[in-house]
């Protein structure tokens, strides 16, 4: 099923890692980006920078479980194995303790939960360099 699917997108052919041991986010993520990105879902950064040797990825989707449990320095040996590829932070809060640490070693931003299919449309678009249509809210009275 496509949901809003631009075609020159969906034949672009960028490469997204969604890594993340959040199975739930993981796969709403994979849903929500397989229709223009050829989206693989890793539940380790062992497994992405293995899989990566043979197929590099555009973007890195990392979800902030791994930081807590690997440690911020996950960022730096991610972007030194992908040839310093970009990395959203897959969060409830940009706030966070383990955000902010992995921001200041270099993460890219954040990609904030709950997930919503035109937000996370919006940001990897906008990650992987695509022009992104600029919406204006229109709020009724």
């Amino acid at each position: 099923m496509q949901i809003g699917v631009d075609s020159q997108r969906s034949i672009e052919n960028k490469r997204v890692f969604v890594v993340e041991s959040d199975e739930i986010n993981s796969m709403g993520l994979q849903f929500m980006l397989a229709d223009e990105n050829e989206t693989h879902v890793l539940s380790s950064v062992s497994a992405a920078i293995d899989k990566s040797q043979a197929w590099p990825p555009h973007l890195v989707l990392l979800g902030i479980g791994l930081i807590r449990s690997e440690g911020a320095t996950l960022i730096n040996l991610i972007k030194a194995a992908m040839n310093n590829v970009r990395i959203l932070l897959v969060c409830d809060s940009a706030d966070d303790s383990a955000v902010k640490a992995a921001l200041a070693q270099g993460a890219d931003g954040t990609l904030l939960t709950p997930l919503r299919i035109e937000t996370v449309r919006r940001k990897v678009d906008s990650a992987l360099g695509r022009a992104v249509p600029i919406s204006i809210p229109v709020v009724r009275s």
